[in-house]
């Protein structure tokens, strides 16, 4: 009775769903957690290497986005969380396990239903983390552009290199917030770790949002399958509803006329 029952419990779980959404809070948690850290580690070399300060009062600067952003992945964390268990769950409402349990007509109206919005709402979010990962490329070019002029400082002896903020839209046209390798806070900050961790944590961060547009892709394959099942399960629903009542009335004509004969021959 325990082995038939483990066996039953184990064919309904949904192995495609929980693999999408392993991979799904994979790739949300190393996008959040690195995100974050690398936007903290920013905040650090703006204002220890760049002398850069916050803007008195309401003024929108670069450390307000990045406190923006800041609550900005705190959201989708939360978001997604939910939304991995949502998927889930719809996920085990397609399984065999609960078609046998909960019967085939009530699984497949309320499973197609579900399924057709989920997919929906996956492709649409697909497409937000493809955004996110495109976004994220961005600070991962920037810090690739300053460590490539750590490295060619180190290497080319007397070279003039310089990173002016104004190029990456950091800060205004007016303010010249910039370093050269013949400074003395450039070789503090190359020779840091600080800059290595935040260069490797926003890589890793490109990884986790690359992981979850893959498990968001995984996730239409699965809401697709899905889908076509219910739909196909429908269809079989109502070829029985049809096959029992021609049976049925197969049945009573050849009862009705057994009673006929039987009357007659009476």
């Amino acid at each position: 009775g325990c082995f038939e029952c483990c066996i039953k419990c184990l064919g309904g779980i949904p192995y495609a769903s929980l693999i999408a959404t392993i991979l799904l809070y994979a790739g949300v948690a190393l996008f959040c957690g690195c995100g974050h850290e690398a936007l903290s580690g920013t905040v650090n070399i703006l204002q220890t290497y760049f002398e850069m300060t916050r803007a008195a009062g309401d003024v929108i600067d670069v450390f307000t986005m990045i406190d923006i952003f800041k609550y900005v992945i705190y959201g989708v964390a939360a978001a997604f969380f939910v939304y991995g268990i949502l998927l889930m769950v719809e996920g085990f409402f397609t399984t065999g396990a609960i078609k046998d349990l909960y019967g085939d007509f009530k699984i497949t109206t309320c499973g197609r239903c579900v399924s057709a919005w989920f997919i929906m709402l996956t492709y649409i979010f697909m497409l937000a983390w493809l955004g996110v990962t495109a976004f994220t490329s961005l600070p991962v070019y920037m810090y690739f552009n300053l460590w490539t002029i750590c490295r060619n400082a180190t290497i080319v002896d007397g070279a003039n290199l310089c990173l002016d903020l104004r190029q990456y839209g950091i800060v205004t046209i007016g303010e010249e917030k910039k370093v050269c390798t013949t400074s003395e806070s450039f070789i503090k900050m190359c020779d840091s770790n600080e800059l290595n961790m935040t260069f490797h944590l926003f890589i890793v961060a490109l990884a986790g949002a690359g992981a979850a547009v893959i498990a968001m892709v995984h996730y239409l394959m699965v809401l697709s399958a899905n889908w076509a099942y219910v739909k196909d399960a429908c269809r079989m629903q109502k070829y029985e509803d049809i096959k029992s009542k021609e049976e049925q009335e197969l049945h009573d004509i050849h009862s009705t006329r057994s009673k006929e004969r039987l009357n007659a021959y009476t």
